[in-house]
């Protein structure tokens, strides 16, 4: 995991607007989850999900963004958010859940009627939110960050064809926990996609310039 210091980072990224802030490369992009000890071992055995205390019907929320993770896992410290997964997955893959996603609260400038929101909602296997990104100490940022929620379908997609590694780095994000205002965090920017304009209609995103 190559890293920079929060504070450097911080002046290579948007200070606010709706942006999928990421770790990256042509292929992949990283994202994050927190499970309880039994899950994330089998997780980082197998390389993939599964095992008696890991369920497919239920919705799995995954974070491109290091720090809005650690603000909702407390920095490992919540319950059943003990241990912190890095997972890498197909930079196509992901494109194919944003297209997918449906924001979780009504935006008429997407779906025009609440009627139209509430029918996409329910057929939809992705769900999206954008909530505000965190410093490392929690307090909110103007900027927002994404996480989507998958069920269904196209979990079994991400598990079965998406996921290229599955690492913990529960011990990085422990030790990175004692700096404060300025840990080390992975190298992360905003992520430009093949359809652009299709996923920031689809998404509510901004588009970076």
């Amino acid at each position: 995991m190559k890293t920079e210091k929060y504070l450097e980072q911080q002046n290579k990224l948007p200070k606010k607007g709706k942006y999928i802030i990421g770790e990256f490369d042509e292929e992949t992009i990283t994202v994050y989850q927190a499970f309880n000890e039994k899950i994330a071992n089998f997780a980082v055995a197998n390389q993939k999900f599964g095992g008696n205390h890991y369920s497919f019907t239920r919705m799995t929320w995954i974070k491109p963004n290091f720090m809005w993770m650690m603000y909702r896992s407390g920095w490992a410290t919540k319950p059943n958010q003990e241990q912190i997964l890095a997972v890498k997955i197909k930079r196509d893959g992901f494109e194919e859940i944003l297209l997918q996603a449906v924001k979780s609260s009504y935006d008429e400038r997407i779906f025009g009627s609440e009627e139209n929101w509430r029918k996409q909602l329910q057929n939809s296997t992705v769900r999206l939110q954008w909530d505000p990104d965190h410093s490392p100490t929690g307090e909110k940022l103007e900027r927002k960050a994404i996480q989507l929620g998958l069920k269904g379908e196209i979990l079994e997609k991400f598990n079965k064809e998406w996921i290229v590694s599955i690492t913990g780095i529960t011990d990085f994000v422990k030790q990175e926990s004692l700096q404060k205002e300025n840990p080390n965090v992975p190298i992360e920017r905003v992520l430009e996609f093949k359809n652009e304009e299709a996923i920031a209609k689809q998404i509510g995103m901004n588009i970076y310039a």
